[in-house]
Formats: structure tokens, sequence, C-alpha cells
């Protein structure tokens, strides 16, 4: 079952759930909770090899060393979103995160999925590739998987309304928990 407006405002009052900062009233739809781009942005280089005069890296997830941050820390730059924008070329990847700290205490049989927004879908931009639950559990901010699937640049600035929240009831609370071990790190500190 998935909230309604009404209903993720008074699941906010009674703490079912907790964004903070709190939403303002434009960011509510009928069935859902618009989220905010923070400043800070996980950018891809562009050239792995430059300079090394060999093969970029192959990231290999099946080994039994993986972590995913580590293999990221070494192909991207934290880069701050300028106050003109960050201009998303077509067929860009960055990682991003949401303004806002969502928390989903495990007890109150409630869990999400971040979603894309139709007016910046139009435009090409989606939000996330194949990841969009927030387990039970979570109280992070959200990170984003940015890509410009458009023809043209999209600019991205810092506090724009940029994914939305909805909200769906569970059948009983969970056995495990989202766990801090599964999560991606937080964004740097403003």
């Amino acid at each position: 079952m998935i909230l309604t407006d009404r209903e993720i405002q008074i699941s906010l009052a009674h703490g079912q759930i907790r964004i903070e900062p709190s939403p303002e009233v434009i960011a509510y739809s009928s069935t859902s909770v618009d989220l905010r781009l923070d400043k800070h942005l996980s950018v891809f280089k562009e050239d792995l090899t430059e300079g090394r005069g060999v093969e970029p890296p192959i990231i290999d997830p099946s080994h039994k060393d993986f972590v995913a941050e580590r293999a990221l820390a070494r192909i991207t730059d934290p880069v701050d979103i300028p106050e003109d924008g960050y201009p998303l070329v077509p067929k860009k990847l960055v990682l991003g995160w949401t303004i806002e700290k969502v928390e989903l205490p495990e007890h109150s049989r409630i869990a999400a999925r971040v979603e894309g927004k139709s007016s910046l879908a139009r435009v090409g931009l989606g939000i996330h590739i194949t990841a969009p639950t927030i387990h039970s559990g979570f109280r992070y901010p959200i990170r984003l998987e940015l890509i410009n699937h458009g023809h043209t640049p999209i600019r991205l600035r810092y506090g724009m309304r940029i994914c939305q929240l909805i909200f769906e009831v569970t059948f009983g609370t969970p056995q495990k928990g989202f766990s801090a071990v599964q999560s991606a790190p937080l964004p740097p500190k403003s």
C-alpha cells in the first residue's frame, strides 16, 4: 500500500518517517514527497590511464576483496556544484546525494522507493540506475546515480528538487534491518 501525502505527513508527525530538514509544503504531491540535490557530487574521471601508459582498471564485483566504495574512490573525484550549476552532459554518470536525511525506523513498517521526477525524465535525467529501494532501518541522505540519457546538457543546481520518495507499508517488521555496512558513505560535511 502506497502512502498518500496526508499519510506521509501523519507518519512524519508520529515519527514513523523522519526527514531532516522537513519538507516544505511545495514538496508534496498526491503520493510522494520531493527531495533536493546536495552540493556534493562524485564525478567519474574521464581518462583513468592518463600518464600511466596502462590499461584502465577493471572493476570486478565478484572478487572476494571487492568494496564498492574503495573502487569508486579510485575512479571518481569529489566536486561541489558551482554557483552557476553543474552541466551534466549526455551519457555522463555522476553520483550525488539528497540534502535531506531520511530515516525509516524498523518498527514503523514503512519502506520507500526513490524515483525520478517526470519533468526531469522528459529531458533525459535519470536519478537511479537499478537501486530505488530505501530499506526499513535506513537513516542517511540518499545517494543518487544521476545520468543524462538525453541529447542536451542538463544543468544540475544545488537545492533543486531532484527526486521523489514514494512510501509503502510493509507486511510486518524486518528480521534484519538496513545495515550501515551496506550503505554508501555520507556526503562531505559542508
